[in-house]
């Protein structure tokens, strides 16, 4: 039997439709890479048996993971900076209380010298 040739209007009717409830699950992108950088993707997508999406997708996992972390460091990094008391989660009670007495005790002065 002789091949069939698909003629465009053919492939469309092949395809979803709108409506039906077949929706494609994933969203198609097309990117460029340089020769060197697609060559490096495509022998890492071979060497583990993977497809370049299952690449691509994985790379984009990696670099937000890495971008969290990347986020919290400069967080830690502010945080300390910021606690040159040296004070722990143990003396945030006593602060609160001495904070505390402090905003009342200035409250009173106001009111004194309002009165």
């Amino acid at each position: 039997m002789p091949a069939r040739k698909t003629t465009a209007k053919a492939r469309k009717s092949a395809s979803p439709k709108e409506g039906t409830g077949k929706t494609r699950r994933s969203k198609v992108y097309t990117i460029s890479l340089p020769p060197e950088l697609a060559a490096r993707a495509e022998a890492l997508a071979k060497a583990e048996s993977r497809t370049m999406s299952e690449v691509f997708r994985e790379s984009l996992r990696a670099y937000e993971s890495e971008r969290v972390l990347r986020t919290l460091r400069e967080a830690a990094a502010y945080g300390a900076t910021r606690n040159l008391g040296g004070y722990g989660e143990e003396d945030v009670p006593r602060m609160v209380k001495e904070t505390r007495a402090a905003m009342r005790a200035g409250r009173e002065r106001q009111s004194r010298k309002a009165g």
